[in-house]
Order: C-alpha cells, then structure tokens, then sequence
C-alpha cells in the first residue's frame, strides 16, 4: 500500500482534482503537498528590477495555495508542505526520488495537439522520468 504520496499542488483545476484524488483513495497516507516556483515564467524586465520580491510574492502564494489544498485532505492523512525552485517536470521526478515516496500525484490540463507540442506536457515528461508509479488526474 502507498505510504507515502508527492501531490503537485499549483492552484489549477486539475491540481485540485489530483489532492481531491488522494484524499479519496490515500486518506492514511503520508502526503508532501508540493509547489514548484518557476523562474522560467517570470519576464526580463521583473528579474531585472524586483527579483527579490518577486520570490517573496510566489513564496507567499505557493503557502496559501499549500494551505489550501491541506485543508482538503482528511485528518487522517499526515500532511507535509514543500516549496522548491525549479523547471516542473524534472524538479518534481528530483524531489520524488530524494524524498522517497511512493506515488506522484499530479493534474494534468489535458492539452493536446499542437498547444501540447507547443507548450508541452509537464504531467507526461514526469510519467516518462519518475522513479515511481504516478498518476494523472484531470
């Protein structure tokens, strides 16, 4: 049985779904609740001048936004909350072997065709690269 869980948590509905996911079906595991904060997604003219806000402000976020979604898992669950920096996919393959966990639960938007090449596919870059069993919620 799953003992311990690596859920993706950034806000979206389908990150939603991935926690609601676990609460169901993993309600007495050990769940890391985890938000990555992407430099990539930030512009050059907010890196050049206000770099050290803009962290605090997506630090402040990633909290509320962990927060929230341990607000959603059952008391049995044994819940802990991590922020880290980095590109998504290979930051959350990273983080699930370092932390050993068992599972990775994590949304997926469910683009397809040319918005997914485009923009490609964190959920199926991680199916691809985790050390462990993952699922995708949508």
């Amino acid at each position: 049985m799953t003992r311990t869980v690596l859920v993706a948590v950034d806000g979206s509905p389908p990150s939603e779904a991935a926690v609601e996911f676990v609460a169901t079906e993993r309600p007495s595991a050990t769940v890391i609740l985890f938000h990555i904060v992407d430099p990539s997604t930030v512009g050059y003219d907010t890196v050049a001048t206000t770099a050290e806000r803009w962290y605090d402000s997506e630090r402040e976020r990633a909290d509320e936004l962990l927060d929230a979604a341990a607000d959603q898992l059952p008391e049995t669950a044994t819940v802990e909350r991590l922020v880290e920096v980095g590109r998504p996919a290979s930051t959350i393959a990273e983080v699930a072997e370092r932390e050993d966990v068992d599972h990775v639960v994590l949304g997926s938007h469910g683009r397809s065709g040319i918005s997914r090449v485009i923009l490609g596919s964190v959920a199926e870059k991680v199916v691809r690269t985790s050390p462990v069993p993952v699922t995708v919620a949508r």
